[in-house]
């Protein structure tokens, strides 16, 4: 047995598939990207921009190429001039949401004393 067999508290619910979920959101911006577009859809690149004003115009292309790659964010594009083009989350990606709720008040809550983390 190897160690991706493995099950982990959820009955059903095997490592290789936290970690292929893990996967689709891993990267810095990925999961602001996926909050933003849960609290307003669609938006614009630009509104993305400004609401996430730390990343770069470039990372930014790049995580959303990757989540409209892997089926969590839509890219409609609208044949107007300047270009229209907005972004929207998927029911793929709209499905991730009572894991991000979960993750929020997990980190409300707070780590157990002792651990170093600071989640505050």
């Amino acid at each position: 047995m190897t160690s991706t067999d493995k099950k982990v508290s959820t009955p059903g619910c095997t490592i290789d598939r936290v970690e292929k979920a893990l996967r689709v959101i891993e990267g810095r911006w990925k999961l602001l990207i996926i909050h933003h577009l849960l609290v307003s859809t669609p938006r614009r690149f630009s509104d993305l921009e400004r609401a996430i004003p730390q990343v770069t115009q470039k990372m930014l292309i790049q995580q959303l190429r990757a989540l409209e790659a892997d089926g969590v964010v839509r890219r409609e594009a609208r044949p107007v001039v300047p270009p229209h083009v907005e972004y929207s989350l998927t029911p793929f990606g709209l499905a991730l949401e009572p894991a991000l709720d979960a993750l929020h008040d997990w980190a409300r809550d707070g780590a157990p004393s002792g651990t170093g983390a600071d989640l505050s």
